[in-house]
């Protein structure tokens, strides 16, 4: 052990020498991405190790307090969205152009290198969660695990792309000194001219290897360049380009290479095509390259533009030593994909033509079994916000034929999919329509009715509630959550009560937190800025349970008190949460059963401070709450598996973990906290005394 800490500490010594050695060396960027690729290929055991995740030791109990599914990971999560019939503006302000792979049926070849009957689902469903809060298996839901050599297929992804505002896919093209694979699809659409969604080729020019990453060991099949194989290359797909529907920039097909540093002469090899199609009727064409090894002006290289592939060509730090392993032997790397954004999103333009790419997330396990690059914490908003921005980007950079890329449609065994899943549903798709709306039509703070989301278990309660909505004069928007099998008695009661009220029903599981939760997600997407959080609180195990939740409704709403604190939450933008005074209580003085579930948290939402003695919960979880400051909790996406089967308990669940972790979340998100009194600038002069609603921990 001792011996292997050594080696790797001089390995690690000896890269970090030969990195620094090779950056300060002066050179064009072509022939540093091209030495820097033949160093990986050819010398791949000089990189160190990277920092591996943590062990979970037993507890004195023999429980590992280990947080993994114990129903399949892949059930629905807070946040998932069901289809939703809508449009697009039209025209769109840019074309977003998805990538596409054409891996979903099987070919000869892959039966003989992978087993009869491989397809990339086959890499799919073995995934298994490394470490936790590890999503897989990612599985389909509507479309299935489908394939493409059925023309039903393709009609349903391309009308599933339309409606939520893809304007073409950008299909990775497989070719070798003449050879082809996985064309079928492609042929496909080029026959059937009901298959209308616009389509582009991208030359996928690498070797393919048994490591699925085009690097030059294991081989399956290989290339071989050539100008020889440059003209029968573009004389083969010549009769995609010449399609009306083929996807065109200023009238020009465009054509996409992966890697044009593994061509011997890329600036010869587009002279030649160039040359080719104006000799062939075809016309000028637009050559683009990805950035995902390469990084040159395109225009050095004879080509017209580059377009950005995240996570490709980026640098981030990994946060694998975060996590705590379910595999003990797990190898991969694990990144914040909210870093990935941010880089994106904070870069400057370069001083060539660039389309603009982004990611809706990125986790290769299913490829690389134990050894997968993992990208945590993307989220559909995180996806949206960036889409958004590169739209800006593209509008700004090429006006005059803005182009979007997202990696990717369909690339399932990498975790960069927007086609509906069963865990999120259709989010990553409704997240693409939402960045394609004009914003400026959300209805802004002082204009929205104040908004009280209240679950109701006990119906006996109901009435107080109400009684309590309506003495402050106010013209709520009332939306009630709760149980299935109460929510009969509750439509009959409102009804009697004379009340408008949205009614929410769900499983009886999470008591009052996750039924908010999903509320709350869908409240947030609409644009409903504030909440007021309340619920039926009678606390059955104690005596004062009532008069605990009479206190908090009162100081959260009588009096004035709620319009003092909507008047406050629209005038200052940093207020997040608002509690009845005397129910912010030091988190760490009431940890009870939850310190491991409030830590597991934690690590899910991405905070990575240690709770201090300063950090504060709000007990009884009725609070004021700006949904942006509960964004990094949705963004989450919990899994509703992940809250335990309703047996009673007072304690130790994960809803009693999610009630101490939202002043947490809301911090996390620069938002502050505080008590009603405050805000309603009164005076309390309450004498210190514990807390009579709860037993601090020992």
């Amino acid at each position: 052990m001792i011996a292997m800490s050594v080696r790797d500490y001089a390995k690690r010594c000896l890269f970090q020498l030969l990195r620094v050695s090779f950056r300060l060396t002066p050179m064009p960027i072509a022939m540093r991405d091209r030495l820097r690729q033949r160093f990986i290929d050819h010398h791949a055991s000089l990189l160190p190790r990277r920092p591996r995740g943590q062990m979970i030791e037993n507890n004195a109990g023999g429980n590992t307090g280990l947080h993994r599914p114990l129903q399949h990971v892949a059930n629905r999560a807070v946040g998932y969205v069901p289809y939703r019939a809508g449009s697009v503006q039209t025209p769109l302000p840019v074309t977003l152009v998805a990538f596409y792979l054409p891996q979903f049926h099987p070919i000869p070849e892959n039966d003989i290198w992978w087993g009869p009957g491989f397809t990339e689902w086959r890499n799919v469903t073995r995934a298994l969660p490394q470490f936790e809060g590890h999503a897989q298996p990612r599985l389909p839901s509507e479309l299935g695990f489908y394939d493409l050599r059925l023309p039903q297929a393709m009609h349903q992804q391309m009308q599933l792309a339309h409606e939520y505002g893809i304007g073409a896919f950008c299909s990775y093209f497989y070719w070798f000194a003449g050879k082809t694979l996985l064309e079928a699809p492609l042929q496909q659409w080029l026959n059937d001219s009901t298959l209308s969604l616009p389509l582009c080729l991208c030359w996928a020019n690498e070797n393919w290897s048994r490591r699925w990453d085009g690097r030059a060991d294991d081989i399956l099949i290989g290339q071989q360049h050539s100008p020889a194989d440059d003209l029968a290359f573009i004389a083969y797909v010549s009769r995609y380009l010449r399609d009306p529907r083929y996807l065109r920039v200023n009238g020009k097909p465009l054509l996409l290479i992966y890697r044009p540093g593994l061509l011997p002469d890329p600036k010869g090899t587009a002279a030649r095509w160039r040359e080719w199609c104006l000799a062939n009727n075809i016309g000028e064409i637009h050559l683009a390259y990805v950035q995902s090894f390469d990084r040159v002006d395109p225009r050095t290289i004879g080509f017209d533009a580059a377009v950005e592939f995240p996570p490709n060509n980026t640098t981030l730090t990994p946060i694998t030593a975060r996590q705590h392993l379910i595999n003990p032997v797990f190898q991969g790397d694990v990144y914040d994909w909210r870093d990935l954004a941010h880089q994106a999103t904070t870069k400057s333009d370069p001083p060539y033509p660039l389309f603009p790419g982004i990611n809706p997330g990125w986790d290769n396990e299913p490829r690389r079994s134990g050894a997968g690059r993992v990208f945590l914490h993307a989220s559909p908003r995180g996806y949206r916000d960036w889409l958004r921005h590169a739209i800006d980007v593209a509008l700004r950079r090429v006006p005059a034929s803005p182009l979007v890329f997202i990696n990717a449609w369909n690339e399932w065994a990498e975790g960069a999919v927007l086609e509906p899943d069963t865990r999120l549903g259709h989010a990553w798709l409704e997240a693409t329509r939402n960045a394609l709306r004009d914003t400026t039509e959300a209805t802004p703070l002082h204009d929205q009715r104040p908004c009280a989301v209240v679950h109701i278990w006990y119906l006996d309660v109901l009435d107080e509630i109400i009684d309590a909505l309506r003495a402050t004069q106010l013209d709520w928007r009332i939306v009630i959550t709760t149980a299935h099998e109460q929510e009969q008695a509750i439509r009959e009661r409102i009804a009697t009560l004379g009340v408008e009220a949205e009614i929410a029903a769900f499983e009886n599981r999470g008591r009052d937190i996750l039924p908010f939760l999903h509320v709350a997600n869908r409240l947030l997407d609409e644009g409903v800025e504030v909440v007021l959080k309340l619920h039926s609180k009678r606390t059955t195990h104690r005596q004062d349970g009532a008069a605990w939740r009479q206190e908090l409704l009162e100081k959260l709403l009588s009096a004035g008190r709620a319009q003092h604190i909507l008047s406050a939450l629209r005038t200052d933008p940093s207020l997040g949460l608002i509690a009845a005074e005397g129910h912010l209580q030091p988190l760490q003085c009431y940890w009870g059963a939850n310190e491991a579930n409030v830590a597991y948290l934690c690590r899910r939402i991405g905070i990575t401070s240690p709770v201090t003695e300063t950090d504060q919960f709000i007990a009884g979880s009725m609070f004021w709450i700006r949904l942006a400051a509960l964004r990094p909790l949705l963004d989450t996406h919990l899994g509703v598996w992940e809250f335990e089967d309703e047996t009673g308990q007072i304690d130790g669940t994960l809803a009693h973990a999610v009630e101490r972790v939202i002043g947490l979340a809301s911090t996390n998100a620069g938002f502050s906290t505080k008590d009603a009194a405050t805000v309603c600038g009164l005076s309390i002069n309450e004498v210190t005394r514990p807390y009579p609603y709860a037993r601090r921990s020992s």
